[in-house]
């Protein structure tokens, strides 16, 4: 490549820096010059006591990570996946993505309580309507309530007492190395997870074919394949932060499993599809997919 240097652009969280490491980990073994990293504070970052639906959406992530990719004070930019809105931002393209961490959910508690042991009228912390739903559907005798920040922040309200127990996502806390904090791992039959869980994504210039070039090395195919695939479904069901929705694709050999499920907006109806196809009609299937749960929730679903 003709670049002296890279710059890669993300969010300053703990865990955000650990995936643009991994990142560059990666790609260090196919460009030999300088690569840094650039801190880059999101407006999600900044407003942490609200639902992202009320300010702004998941692009509160990611809207000023692009900016700066589009002027070119960056070259590439990292994202969790599930934080990216579904529709992607002109001249920038998000098709390169590293092997797929745990795409599981895991309950932190206080004295390490199963779910299932929970006193009645505990207080679960969630920042997603999606697992708020889930959780209900197996027990609506507990008390759900919004928590936002960082992983650490929501370790610590946990352990001061604001929550008695809270959900995450595996693949944070793995990264993060806090898998002894872990009370229980739900399974993704259990608790369908949103789409792009566990997947770190990398983004780039439409039109710069170096980058692009360099990115097809660190690619994982497979993940490639089922990003893209539960990204449709998002895509058909115009998902955002506010959308209950869970979407998981799994590559199996030459085909791939999708599992959907739709809440209405109240969370009190679920809509669920399971498809296994070949991986050359993942694509239209995902569509359809996702056409099938619209039409299903016709009445309850508002987009």
């Amino acid at each position: 490549m003709k670049r002296t240097n890279i710059v890669i652009g993300t969010r300053g969280s703990k865990l955000a820096m650990i995936y643009a490491e991994n990142v560059k980990n990666e790609l260090k073994k196919y460009f030999s010059k300088k690569i840094e990293l650039k801190k880059i504070v999101t407006t999600g970052d900044q407003k942490q006591d609200e639902r992202l639906s009320e300010i702004g959406g998941k692009g509160l992530f990611s809207t000023q990570i692009e900016k700066e990719l589009i002027n070119k004070s960056i070259d590439i930019a990292v994202h969790a996946l599930k934080d990216m809105p579904t529709i992607e931002t002109s001249n920038l393209i998000t098709n390169n993505f590293l092997k797929r961490n745990s795409p599981n959910e895991i309950l932190i508690s206080k004295n390490n309580i199963k779910f299932e042991d929970l006193e009645p009228d505990s207080v679960i912390g969630t920042s997603s309507y999606r697992r708020e739903y889930q959780l209900k559907k197996k027990r609506s005798d507990l008390k759900y309530k919004l928590i936002r920040g960082n992983v650490d922040t929501r370790i610590q309200k946990l352990e001061k007492g604001d929550y008695d127990a809270i959900l995450l996502s595996k693949a944070g806390i793995d990264s993060l190395k806090l898998e002894h904090k872990i009370s229980q791992e739900f399974s993704i039959d259990e608790l369908i997870p949103c789409a792009g869980q566990g997947i770190i994504a990398i983004q780039c210039r439409e039109d710069d074919n170096e980058i692009k070039k360099l990115l097809e090395n660190i690619n994982d195919q497979d993940t490639r394949t089922v990003a893209n695939a539960e990204r449709e479904v998002l895509k058909v069901l115009e998902g955002d932060c506010d959308t209950a929705v869970g979407v998981f694709a799994k590559s199996n050999g030459e085909k791939v499993d999708l599992l959907s499920e739709l809440f209405s907006v109240d969370g009190k109806h679920r809509y669920f599809i399971k498809k296994s196809v070949k991986k050359d009609n993942i694509k239209s299937t995902s569509r359809m997919v996702g056409e099938q749960l619209k039409l299903q929730s016709k009445g309850s679903y508002k987009n």
